[in-house]
């Protein structure tokens, strides 16, 4: 039996998405495969429709079993999802794992363990990993024979991505056996340049530790998730089941591929990481905007962040928590993006001050960042009509914060007087709600969706 464990520490990255998806096309190609949720948050549940209210006993039950001197057999918690496909689900006792097993002997392989005890019923397990450095994560990867990264491709999860896997390293020195680790582009938008280039970017570092396969940003696999169904069986025709089902091929041929290059593959976890790691540290280097958003023709300048925008909002107290947007639809789709020309402004500025310009780096421009004495959000949409900003900063109302177009560029700013405090908002692109792309931090709203979250110091 092959374990896949989906692990990386960062949040909205879409691990569930990939792990539930990857595990029913590898069902669909006649492979016996099962799903085991390591996330305290249940999710592999939800999005295959299990009730939680029916789920009396969880893949913690099991874990702890032995320590308890009451051995529990793993396939008393399962549940059949399909003919070839079951489920071990979790619960929210899962976050009680480390404290419960503190000073237990081996405590690192109680998963392992149970699936040492399953070994010749599936073909292959996969682990849906939490989004955490902990017990748990280890417990994965002591188990797993292959390591799955899912990868985001922006900016933000690629500056992520080195610490990620460094940590990732640390945790499995004291894992030796066999395993391979790959990344997986995930989320990615064809239509945005930044996208694109930075996809290449990875191909080009990581060559064969990253799988062929890009899983792109595709509604129907949410939709999919929101009834409860994995795409290949909410919509076989789709491209999200397309990208799945050549995951999922590429998984089955990574014995056959090891054994025919295992002279040009480290064997450890531990020194995959670590080779993986240099690549993304080396990578990030060179990750200047020119490496990301250098066009093929002609350079596309980008705005200075602190040119003053036409709408300035006054906040004056700080935020209570508000209720979160009423109906947030799915992120607006457009035609493919074509490289917006140089600004007039830009295209006058002289060279010294365009070569400064993109040497700084991406982040620079892009998302929020404080500046003097106000937050300035900047976004890039250039086929956009109208872009808003709502948040508990203004109640939610997109209405009260219109971005403002800077030039032909595409670029969206606004710059809003903050007091301190933490706030969650979200981008309302022509009346389409979704979180801030330029933005790595989230979090989940009770729409299922996901918030970003700003903090003004």
């Amino acid at each position: 039996m092959r374990t896949v464990a989906v692990v990386n520490q960062k949040g909205g990255c879409g691990k569930t998405t990939v792990s539930i998806n990857l595990a029913s096309a590898l069902a669909e190609l006649g492979k016996k495969v099962l799903l085991l949720d390591m996330d305290p948050q249940s999710h592999c549940a939800v999005g295959l429709a299990v009730p939680e209210e029916q789920i009396e006993q969880s893949i913690y039950d099991v874990l702890i079993s032995k320590s308890r001197n009451e051995p529990m057999r793993l396939t008393e918690i399962l549940w059949q999802i399909g003919e070839r496909l079951e489920l071990a689900p979790a619960s929210i006792d899962l976050s009680a794992f480390e404290q419960q097993m503190a000073g237990i002997p081996d405590r690192e392989g109680c998963l392992k363990n149970v699936l040492d005890g399953v070994q010749g019923e599936y073909d292959f397990a996969v682990i849906d990993c939490p989004p955490a450095v902990s017990l748990l994560t280890f417990n994965a990867l002591r188990a797993a024979t292959d390591v799955v990264v899912p990868v985001e491709t922006g900016y933000f999860a690629l500056h992520g991505l080195s610490k990620q896997l460094e940590t990732l390293s640390i945790l499995c020195k004291r894992c030796q056996q066999e395993v391979s680790v790959r990344v997986l582009a995930s989320m990615y938008d064809i239509r945005t340049k930044m996208a694109r280039e930075i996809l290449a970017e990875l191909r080009s570092h990581f060559s064969d530790r990253m799988f062929k396969t890009v899983v792109n940003f595709n509604t129907k696999i949410k939709e999919a998730a929101s009834f409860g169904q994995p795409i290949n069986e909410y919509d076989p025709a789709s491209k999200g089941q397309q990208d799945f089902r050549n995951l999922a091929q590429e998984v089955i041929g990574v014995e056959a591929h090891l054994q025919t290059k295992s002279k040009r593959l480290v064997d450890s976890l531990a020194d995959q990481l670590d080779s993986i790691g240099a690549s993304a540290t080396e990578l990030l280097k060179t990750s200047q905007p020119e490496a990301v958003t250098k066009p093929v023709t002609e350079p596309t300048p980008v705005p200075e962040p602190t040119q003053e925008p036409a709408v300035v909002a006054e906040i004056p107290a700080a935020p209570t928590t508000p209720p979160a947007p009423a109906t947030p639809a799915a992120p607006v789709t457009r035609e493919p993006e074509v490289s917006p020309p140089a600004s007039t402004a830009a295209a006058a500025a002289p060279p010294a001050d365009a070569l400064q310009m993109t040497d700084r780096k991406l982040s620079d421009y892009y998302g929020v960042n404080r500046i003097h004495d106000a937050m300035v959000f900047v976004t890039l949409y250039p086929r956009a009509n109208s872009v808003q900003l709502a948040g508990d900063f203004n109640n939610w109302q997109p209405a009260a914060t219109p971005m403002e177009r800077v030039g032909d560029s595409g670029v969206w700013q606004a710059k809003i007087k903050l007091p301190q405090g933490t706030y969650r908002y979200r981008l309302v692109v022509d009346g389409q709600w979704q979180q801030d792309p330029y933005n790595e931090r989230t979090e989940l709203n009770p729409y299922g969706d996901l918030n970003s979250v700003v903090e003004v110091q």
